[in-house]
């Protein structure tokens, strides 16, 4: 099991890495169209890394508590919870955010794109920080 989930984690990670060596919506932004495919863009690259982080996550925590199941499944639980919370908390945050943005076009879905984009960005930096305490302590001193 945990072979087959670092599996996936690196099949994601060389996908993305793929998707990152062409062109992308982002190139040459000068109208308000390409600026909302742009946002869109970056929020599907931002939401892809944020299932990444998360996946990556719950991997780390079965490698170090597999052999507890009772400690796995709290651990599992309480991350997922977290989770759903951080996702109402940044809909509900962005949504704030889009009240200030014009109305009209395209400049609402934009901000909130953009908003969603970020967040989830912040998000999946902060998941990769989880579980990892251990393999800092593991490191050889420079």
């Amino acid at each position: 099991m945990k072979s087959w989930l670092w599996i996936l984690a690196f099949v994601a990670a060389g996908a993305q890495a793929a998707d990152e060596d062409g062109p992308t919506p982002c190139d040459n932004v000068e109208t308000s169209q390409q600026s909302l495919d742009c946002s869109v863009y970056n929020r599907k690259t931002a939401e892809g890394e944020l299932n990444d982080a998360y996946n990556g996550l719950n991997a780390r925590v079965t490698a170090q508590y597999g052999d507890q199941p009772a400690v796995l499944k709290d651990y599992l639980a309480k991350v997922k919870a977290a989770q759903d919370l951080w996702h109402k908390l940044r809909d509900a945050d962005c949504a704030v955010e889009v009240l200030e943005a014009d109305k009209d076009g395209n400049s609402s879905q934009t901000a909130l794109n953009d908003c969603m984009a970020q967040r989830s960005d912040e998000r999946s930096e902060y998941l990769q920080t989880i579980g990892t305490q251990g393999e800092e302590n593991d490191a050889p001193d420079q």
